[in-house]
């Protein structure tokens, strides 16, 4: 299972717990904490949609990097050749 596929299903856990909280709060009429799962239910998605764009930028920024090295490596091994000085 990959990371990105845990972290979805721990979200949809997550979420659906609140929602349910939420439901089961309002038909006992206890609308504050109703709303307080709900919100906290809200924030979940929020912080993972936040974690992924995270998780994509660090994806990007490494590929980044590896075409860096990759092309340091390449001008250490074949150096660039200097044009010969004539007198």
């Amino acid at each position: 299972m990959s990371t990105a596929t845990f972290t979805r299903a721990v979200t949809v856990f997550a979420v659906g717990f609140l929602a349910l909280d939420a439901v089961l709060f309002a038909l006992v009429n206890r609308f504050l904490w109703a709303g307080v799962c709900a919100a906290a239910a809200v924030l979940v998605v929020l912080g993972w949609r936040r974690y992924r764009r995270a998780m994509a930028e660090l994806a990007d920024a490494r590929k980044e990097m590896k075409r860096e090295v990759e092309s340091i490596r390449q001008l250490l091994h074949n150096p660039p050749t200097r044009p010969s000085r004539q007198n």
